[in-house]
């Protein structure tokens, strides 16, 4: 229930039928770590190096971040995994993730998850540098403590908030390159936070009957949908005005200001067809809310193209 603690926390007793296969174990194994959010995370990561480092940067830099980026993500991702599985088994969504098909056992999946988030800090701190590697630890402990464990059962800005962990990736990109952080990826970093609410509050609204079962406080379930498509359009709105303030702070080029500005326009006359049909009495379904969020997705990939080409450019 939304203000409680999650039942999470609570031991769980061993599930019996757990795949037998090594094939059909790593495949679950695999599936914990959520690789589709993964890689919205390391879409943000590589450009932001390129950006950093004013051109190409050196190529085993960029494989040890994605590396052990990959691994600090799948670690967050793994203990949601085990924190949320059973709201998991309610939702549409997501009753196909391994813990809810009971393909992995919760003590096994907390296990791989920890690992993972130790073997990923200790890899950023040795190969290549403690800031890299504070960046990502605070993504991990963000995401677990504040996000799973805090907000997602609890208010409706959870992901307001909880999105932080979704920006560092690009702080860690930085970092990797420059060993500390600057003007130019914290206006990045601002993007990314101002993105995502309307971006998973859109998705939110085609599952909205899945996190009201599972009693999750999502925008769309405490709100109508003509405030959710409103927020949404506000923040749209400051996502575009930010990605705009980095041509002039980052001394971008013209290819950069270019794609900001175009891909801006179209982001924000998709947001004003989502308002137009919910004034027009547009409901459910028909709204299409996720010709929106695969919108997002597109917009938020080619703008961080442009960030990663223009350097290349200019």
């Amino acid at each position: 229930m939304p203000g409680e603690p999650p039942a999470a926390l609570m031991p769980a007793p061993a599930v019996q039928d757990a795949p037998r296969s090594i094939g059909a174990s790593v495949r679950a194994y695999v599936a914990l770590t959520k690789p589709r959010v993964i890689e919205l995370l390391l879409i943000t990561t590589i450009p932001v190096m390129f950006l950093a480092a004013e051109g190409v940067p050196p190529l085993s830099t960029v494989l040890l971040t994605l590396a052990f980026g990959t691994m600090s993500a799948g670690a967050a991702n793994a203990i949601n995994c085990y924190i949320d599985r059973d709201i998991d088994a309610k939702m549409r969504r997501t009753r196909r993730r391994p813990l809810a098909r009971h393909q992995v056992t919760p003590a096994r999946a907390l296990i791989f998850g920890i690992t993972l988030a130790v073997l990923s800090t200790a890899g950023f701190l040795l190969a290549v540098n403690p800031v890299a590697a504070a960046g990502s630890l605070f993504a991990i402990l963000f995401y677990v403590f504040v996000y799973s464990l805090l907000l997602k059962r609890r208010t409706p800005q959870n992901v307001v908030w909880g999105g932080i962990a979704g920006c560092m990736p690009v702080l860690i990109g930085w970092a990797a390159i420059t060993g500390g952080v600057a003007w130019a990826p914290l206006i990045l970093f601002g993007v990314v936070f101002l993105w995502t609410p309307p971006h998973t509050w859109t998705l939110a609204m085609r599952y909205r009957e899945d996190y009201a079962v599972a009693k999750v406080p999502m925008l769309p379930v405490v709100a109508g949908e003509r405030r959710v498509v409103t927020e949404s359009l506000v923040y749209t709105y400051a996502t575009v005005a930010c990605s705009l303030v980095l041509w002039p702070v980052a001394g971008m080029g013209p290819v950069y200001g270019a794609v900001a500005v175009v891909l801006g326009a179209v982001f924000l006359a998709e947001g004003h067809r989502l308002l137009r049909a919910v004034r027009a009495g547009v409901t459910g379904v028909h709204l299409r809310p996720m010709r929106f969020f695969h919108l997002s997705n597109v917009y938020l990939a080619l703008l961080f193209t442009a960030v990663a080409v223009d350097p290349l450019l200019f």
